[in-house]
C-alpha cells in the first residue's frame, strides 16, 4: 500500500515594492521551483515593461490578482536581506516623509554591487523575415547591419558580445531598433564577485583534492597551504604570474576561498582607554543604566569641542559588547570616517565594520554583508549606515547630530538622526545624540523632557577653550583703505605660528577661486547654460564650473554680451586663499581641503595625515576642516568672511553660521598648546557671530529660539517643501498654481508660503517653483501631502514633477 503524503499548499504569489516613483505594490506569480524559497525581505527580479528590475518581497500569499500577473524571474537572495523591523522602518520612512516604498526599500541594502545588468538584443519577428532575405553573395564585414541581423539569428545576445564582433556595433544597433527589427531588453543578474578586480580578493586555502590540477592551479594551491590566512590576490600576481586566474579557478572548484577585502582605514592605532573626568562618568554611567534596562531612552550628549564625546562613545559600545548586544555609530560626511574608523579598528579590531559612501559598490556590499552574517558587533557609518542590519540593537549613537549631512537630498529624503531615533523607539533601545552645537529642534527636545540631557562643559584634561578674537572687516578697510582677503592681525598671527613651527587652519565655506565672472563694459554676468546661477571660476583647472549640475566651460577671452575684454573676477573662494598664502607666506607648506581637490576618502586621509604629521604648516579648506579633527598641534584658526553664509534666504542661516564658526574654532588648542581664533567678518553685531565669538550655545539657542517661536518655523511647526519642476517655465508655473489653488484656503492651522520662484529658479534645465508649507499638527500635513501627491497622479503629471521634502534643511 502506498501512502502519498500531502505537501502544504505553497504561496503561488508574491507581492513586491519595486524602484519606481510611485505609490504602489505589484504583485508577481512564483514559479513552482521558488514558492518553498521565497520569502517577505528577499529581493527578486522581475520583468517591469521592457525592463528587469530588483523588488523587495513584502508578502507572498495565494489570492490570485484579477488579471494573471507575469511570473518571477529569478529570486537573488536565499534568505532576507531586510528582516520585519528594517521592513516596518521603511513602511514609516515612506509614510513620514511622502516617498514611494520602493525607493526608500533600495537604498536600505547598499547591495547594487552585487547585480550586475546588462543589454540584450534579439530579433523581431520583422527582423526575422528580413534576416532570411538575406543573399548569401553579402560577404560578412561588407555591412554591419546584415552581419548583427545575421548574428541574432539563433539567439539573443549581450550588447558586450555584439560590440566585440562587429565595429560601431552600438550606432548600428540603434537604427535597427528604430526601424523595428530588433528588440532591446535590459536584463539584471547576480554578479560574480569572481570578477571582481584582483586588488579587491583575497584567497586562502579550504582544501586539497586528488584531481590533476594544471600547473599553475597546483602550485597555487601548494602555496596557499604552506602560508595559511589570506592573501591579496593583486600581491599574489606580483609574485607568481598567472595567481589571479588560478586563485578564481580553485576557488570554482571549492579548493580554495576568495572574497572580497574587508576595507579598512590607511591608518589605525591602539586606542587606549582614557580616564573619564566626573562629567564624562555620570553621561557614560546615564546610557549605561538605559542599556541595561533595555528600553527606548534617547539622551542628547551636550559636549564643548574637545570635551571627549568619543570616549564616552567607545565606553558605551564595550558596555554593550559585554552584555552581548550590537552597537552602531553615525558620523557625518566622508570627512570624519577615516579618522573615527582609526579609532574603533583599534579599540574593536575585526568586530568593527565601516559603511559609507566613499566605498565602491563591491566594498559597501562586502561590509553590509558582513554585518548581515553577524560576523560584526560594531558598524560605524554615514547616512545610510542607519540601516546597518545589526543583531540585537543595544545602542544607536549619532555624532554630529546637527550636521546637515544627515539629511538626503534626493528621494527619498530621509534625515538620517531622526530615522536612528525612530528605530531605537521601535527596537526599544538606547540612542544617544552628541553636538557641541546641538541643533535647536534636538535642544528643544531635551528642554521639553522628550530627551535625557547630558551635558559636557568642558574640555578634557581641564584644557582652556581657545581665546577668541572678532577682526571688523569694515573697520580694516577704513584704515588700510584696500579691500583684502586677510587682515593684518591674521597675517601676522600666521609668520608667528610659522616661526613657532605651529600650525593653523583657515576656513573659507566656498570654493572656487573666484565666486563670479562680470563684464564691466556692460554688466553682464558669465551664467550657467543649465541653471540660473553664475559660473564659479577655478584657476588650477583654468574653467568656469557650475556648482549645482556640474556644467564647466572654458575661461572666454571676451565678454559673450558685447564682446568687451574688460572681464572682471569678483568673490574670493578657498583656491583663491591659497593663493594668496602662497604669495604672502611663499616658504610655508600650504595644503587644501574642498570638493576639488579631494574626489574619494584615499585623497582626503591622504591629506589629513600628512597635516596630522606637521608635513603642512597651513590647511585651507571649506566645512570640510571645521569638525571632528583633533590634531594637537593647530594652535590657530582663522575664518575668512565668516558671515558669508547670512545672506541666505534660509531660517536656519543664523544657526548654520554659529554651528560652523564654533566647530572652526573648536579645532584650536586641543593639545597642551593655548588655541586662537580670529573670525574676520563685516556683521560682528550679529548674534550668531557675537554668541560663537563667546563660544556660548546657552545664549545663541535663547535668542534663535525666540524668534522661531514668533515666526512659528521649526520646532514650533511641522515645515515642508513643495518644488515643482519643469523645462517649460509656463507649465511649471501652471502646475504650483493648481497646487496653491487646492489649498485655498489652507486647512485649519495650516500656513501657505509662497508659491514663488524658487531661490534658484533654474536647475538644470528645468524651471523651478516653491511652495511652502506650516501646521501646527503632523498628522495633517501628512494627510495634506498625501492628497496633494495623490492628485499629481491623477492629473497624469510626470512623476518627477514635484518634489516633496519633509523637514527640509535646505530652501533654495
Amino acid at each position: 500500500m502506498i501512502v502519498e503524503l500531502s505537501q502544504p499548499d505553497l504561496p503561488r504569489f508574491a507581492d513586491l515594492s519595486l524602484p519606481v516613483p510611485v505609490d504602489h505594490q505589484f504583485t508577481y506569480g512564483l514559479p513552482e521551483t521558488l514558492r518553498h524559497r521565497a520569502q517577505p525581505g528577499c529581493r527578486a527580479l522581475v520583468p517591469f515593461g521592457s525592463r528587469q528590475l530588483t523588488g523587495v518581497i513584502l508578502r507572498v500569499h495565494d489570492a490570485a490578482p484579477p488579471q494573471t500577473p507575469r511570473d518571477v524571474a529569478k529570486l537573488i537572495d536565499e534568505r532576507p536581506v531586510l528582516d520585519e523591523h528594517l521592513i516596518a522602518l521603511g513602511r514609516w520612512i515612506a509614510e513620514y516623509y511622502c516617498a514611494p516604498l520602493g525607493e526608500v526599500l533600495r537604498g536600505m541594502a547598499p547591495l547594487a554591487g552585487e547585480v550586475g545588468k546588462r543589454r540584450t538584443y534579439s530579433l523581431t519577428d520583422r527582423g526575422r523575415d528580413v534576416a532570411r532575405q538575406l543573399t548569401l553573395s553579402a560577404k560578412t564585414g561588407e555591412d554591419a547591419a546584415v552581419d548583427l541581423l545575421r548574428l541574432l539569428e539563433t539567439r539573443a545576445l549581450a550588447e558586450a558580445t555584439l560590440a566585440q564582433k562587429v565595429p560601431k556595433a552600438a550606432h548600428h544597433l540603434r537604427a535597427l531598433v528604430k526601424k523595428g527589427l530588433i528588440a532591446v531588453e535590459d536584463e539584471s543578474a547576480k554578479r560574480d564577485p569572481l570578477r571582481s578586480p584582483s586588488d579587491r580578493l583575497e584567497a586562502e586555502f579550504r582544501a586539497r583534492t586528488e584531481e590533476k590540477l594544471p600547473k599553475k592551479e597546483r602550485e597555487l594551491l601548494a602555496y596557499l597551504e604552506l602560508h595559511p590566512g589570506a592573501h591579496r590576490l593583486d600581491v599574489l600576481e606580483e609574485a607568481m604570474a598567472g595567481a589571479a586566474q588560478a586563485a578564481r579557478a580553485l576557488a570554482r572548484k571549492s579548493l580554495a576561498n576568495v572574497s572580497l577585502v574587508a576595507p579598512s582605514p590607511a591608518t589605525s592605532f591602539a586606542s587606549v582607554p582614557h580616564r573619564l573626568n566626573p562629567t564624562q562618568q555620570a553621561a557614560l554611567d546615564e546610557i549605561s543604566l538605559a542599556i541595561g534596562q533595555k528600553q527606548f531612552a534617547p539622551f542628547l550628549l551636550h559636549g564643548v569641542t574637545g570635551s571627549g564625546k568619543t570616549e564616552v562613545y567607545l565606553r558605551a559600545i564595550d558596555r554593550v559588547l559585554a552584555a552581548g548586544r550590537s552597537a552602531l555609530l553615525l558620523v557625518p560626511e566622508i570627512a570624519l570616517t577615516p579618522q573615527v574608523a582609526a579609532q574603533f579598528f583599534g579599540r574593536f579590531g575585526s568586530r568593527a565594520a565601516i559603511l559609507h559612501s566613499a566605498f565602491n559598490d563591491t566594498e559597501r556590499a562586502a561590509q553590509w554583508r558582513r554585518i548581515h552574517a553577524g560576523e560584526v558587533t560594531v558598524a560605524v557609518g554615514t547616512r545610510s549606515a542607519v540601516f546597518a542590519p545589526l543583531k540585537d540593537l543595544g545602542l544607536i549613537l549619532v555624532d554630529e547630530e546637527h550636521d546637515g549631512s544627515y539629511k538626503q537630498e534626493e528621494t527619498p529624503r530621509y534625515h538620517g538622526r531622526d530615522v536612528a531615533v525612530m528605530r531605537a523607539r521601535m527596537l526599544g533601545c538606547a540612542v544617544a545624540l552628541g553636538s557641541a552645537t546641538p541643533s535647536l529642534e534636538t535642544r528643544h527636545n531635551a528642554e521639553r523632557g522628550r530627551y535625557r540631557y547630558l551635558e559636557l562643559p568642558d574640555r578634557v584634561e581641564s584644557r582652556p577653550m581657545p581665546d577668541v578674537e572678532l577682526i571688523d572687516m569694515r573697520q580694516e578697510f577704513l584704515e588700510t583703505r584696500a579691500a583684502r582677503t586677510f587682515s593684518r592681525r591674521l597675517l601676522a598671527a600666521l609668520q608667528d605660528r610659522l616661526a613657532s613651527r605651529e600650525q593653523a587652519m583657515l576656513l573659507l565655506n566656498r570654493r572656487g577661486f573666484s565666486t563670479f565672472v562680470t563684464c564691466r563694459a556692460c554688466g553682464e554676468r558669465i551664467m550657467c547654460a543649465n541653471c540660473a546661477v553664475t559660473l564659479t571660476y577655478h584657476r588650477r583647472d583654468q574653467r568656469l564650473l557650475c556648482h549645482f549640475c556640474g556644467y564647466a566651460e572654458r575661461v572666454p577671452q571676451t565678454c559673450p554680451a558685447c564682446q568687451s575684454d574688460q572681464l572682471y573676477f569678483s568673490g574670493t573662494g578657498s583656491e583663491k586663499v591659497e593663493d594668496e598664502l602662497h604669495r604672502e607666506f611663499p616658504e610655508a607648506r600650504i595644503a587644501r581641503m574642498d570638493r576639488d581637490t579631494v574626489g574619494g576618502k584615499d585623497q582626503y586621509e591622504s591629506i589629513l595625515s600628512k597635516f596630522r604629521a606637521r608635513e603642512y604648516d597651513i590647511l585651507v579648506g571649506t566645512q570640510m576642516i571645521a569638525k571632528g579633527h583633533d590634531i594637537p598641534n593647530v594652535t590657530l584658526v582663522g575664518a575668512v568672511n565668516a558671515d558669508i553664509g547670512l545672506g541666505l534666504p534660509d531660517f536656519r542661516a543664523a544657526e548654520r553660521t554659529f554651528q560652523l564658526l564654533t566647530q572652526a574654532a573648536g579645532r584650536a588648542g586641543r593639545g597642551h598648546l593655548a588655541g586662537q581664533v580670529l573670525i574676520q567678518t563685516v556683521n560682528p553685531d550679529h548674534y550668531a557671530v557675537r554668541f560663537a565669538a563667546a563660544q556660548d550655545y546657552r545664549l545663541f539657542y535663547e535668542k534663535e529660539i525666540q524668534f522661531r517661536r514668533v515666526m512659528r518655523y521649526p520646532p514650533f511647526a511641522a515645515l515642508a517643501s513643495l518644488v515643482v519642476r519643469a523645462e517649460d517655465q509656463e507649465r511649471a508655473r501652471s502646475w504650483i498654481g493648481d497646487l496653491a489653488q487646492r489649498l485655498n484656503p489652507p486647512p485649519e492651522g495650516m500656513v501657505r508660503l509662497g508659491p514663488n520662484e524658487a531661490a534658484v529658479p533654474r536647475v538644470k534645465r528645468e524651471f523651478r517653483f516653491q511652495m511652502l508649507l506650516k501646521s501646527a499638527s503632523r498628522a495633517a500635513m501628512a494627510r495634506t501631502l498625501r492628497e496633494l501627491r495623490e492628485y499629481t497622479v491623477k492629473a497624469k503629471w510626470p512623476a518627477t514633477a514635484l518634489a516633496i521634502d519633509v523637514d527640509p534643511m535646505n530652501l533654495l
